[in-house]
């Protein structure tokens, strides 16, 4: 059995001793998704006392993918609540298209970054880098292995969540709130039969292949 990382603060405590004095992290969710806007958070954490204080709280912090929906629902709302700073950046799918997936992920974490109340002056990503003067780094399994990293993909796990159940609504025929856009059998069978709706990224080969089939009708 598989047992998840805890993530530490080890990146985190080192570039404070090297004179750093608001990392942020960073990571990206809904990259791999069929709809939907692809999102990223940005966490800078609370000072290290108020981490030891609040022990019992971050060590429930982990990489999104590994906690239930309502585990993170509440990791979202207490990291919200304890962090120095939370920022959420956003791309549509439309202009994913426009773009590509790549300029996408990097864009959503610049957003996030931009979004950030206080200004940071080092960035920990998740196995990538973007567009920006600060000093960097990206790690390989970031939201397993560094706190902040974690952090930011609960939140921005829990905003794109939010988005997908509210676009369930707006078009029930495909399944969001179950799936969240993922390409799940569900999914793909309701793209078969209706065809692709506004929220679809058009650029990915599941949907174009579901358009080329819908026009060849």
């Amino acid at each position: 059995m598989n047992v998840p990382q805890i993530p530490t603060t080890e990146w985190e405590v080192h570039l404070i001793r090297s004179g750093y004095l608001a990392v942020a992290g960073v990571d990206e969710v809904g990259r791999g998704a069929l709809a939907g806007p692809l999102m990223a958070g940005a966490v800078v954490l609370p000072i290290w006392d108020d981490i030891l204080t609040d022990a019992d709280f971050w060590c429930t912090v982990k990489d999104s993918k590994t906690i239930s929906f309502t585990k993170r629902a509440q990791l979202s709302e207490g990291i919200a609540l304890r962090a120095r700073a939370c920022g959420i950046g956003t791309v549509e799918a439309d202009e994913l298209d426009q773009i590509g997936v790549a300029a996408a992920n990097r864009t959503a974490m610049e957003r996030a970054v931009a979004a950030l109340s206080i200004q940071p002056d080092f960035l920990l990503l998740d196995a990538t880098t973007i567009d920006h003067a600060l000093p960097q780094v990206g790690i390989i399994d970031g939201d397993a292995l560094s706190l902040s990293i974690a952090a930011a993909s609960i939140i921005a796990k829990v905003a794109r969540d939010t988005i997908m159940i509210a676009l369930d609504d707006e078009y029930p025929a495909y399944g969001f709130a179950q799936h969240k856009g993922y390409a799940a059998r569900q999914h793909r069978e309701a793209i078969a039969k209706h065809g692709p709706c506004p929220v679809h990224r058009f650029c990915y080969a599941p949907i174009r292949a579901a358009m080329e089939k819908n026009h060849a009708r």
